[in-house]
């Protein structure tokens, strides 16, 4: 299990920028960023192929570990390596076909109930959501808070990403309760200045 932690942590960095496409992606890498997932939303097949592939690409140029939201089928096609799949995506998706391929996973929990489900899924790492209020987009699920954190540890034996409402400023308690990694998307998405608060961010988490 050790040697399983050692080499999740290469790839998924304390720092973890969600976004929606490869036009954001594209300016995030550059900076420094060393996991990013690409979480597209209502695109063509065709469109996703493209987007994916381009973002490898950028992904592979600079270092930065690549995680693919949601599609599966094309994370396999593409030579994707890592994924990530909610609940929902879960339960459709082929888990045999995708450990086959080698690609590493990662999964969605908001409860107990899913936390079980997903460990079913002998996933890389479990995310756990959301920690704080998150105005992204309404949420059923009431902020987990960091009590919830700290549960989870002692529920998983591989790497756990908190996400929702999390900002530099609240990092530091969020990894201190025990997640080994913060997903972002609303902090660095609508600030006024999102290439300063992503250096912010990469500051935060390897000072120099």
């Amino acid at each position: 299990m050790l040697e399983l932690l050692s080499s999740t942590f290469k790839m998924i960095h304390k720092f973890y920028p969600i976004v929606p496409d490869f036009d954001w992606l594209n300016r995030l890498v550059p900076l420094g960023v060393r996991t990013i997932q690409l979480r597209l939303k209502d695109a063509s097949s065709t469109e996703i192929d493209d987007q994916i592939v381009n973002s490898l690409e950028v992904c592979r140029k600079f270092g930065c570990q690549l995680i693919v939201n949601d599609y599966w089928q094309q994370a396999i096609k593409l030579g994707v390596d890592f994924i990530h799949l909610g609940q929902e995506d879960l339960r459709g998706a082929d888990l045999a076909a995708i450990k086959s391929a080698g690609i590493k996973l990662g999964v969605s929990t908001h409860s107990h109930i899913e936390l079980d489900t997903g460990l079913k899924a002998d996933p890389d790492y479990v995310a756990l959501g959301p920690i704080y209020e998150t105005k992204l987009k309404v949420m059923k699920w009431n902020p987990q808070g960091l009590e919830t954190i700290r549960d989870w540890k002692t529920r998983i034996d591989c790497p756990l990403v908190a996400i929702g409402g999390i900002t530099v400023e609240r990092a530091p308690a969020v990894l201190s309760a025990g997640a080994d990694s913060v997903a972002v998307v609303t902090d660095f998405i609508t600030h006024p200045d999102p290439r300063s608060r992503i250096m912010e961010w990469l500051n935060f988490v390897d000072p120099i």
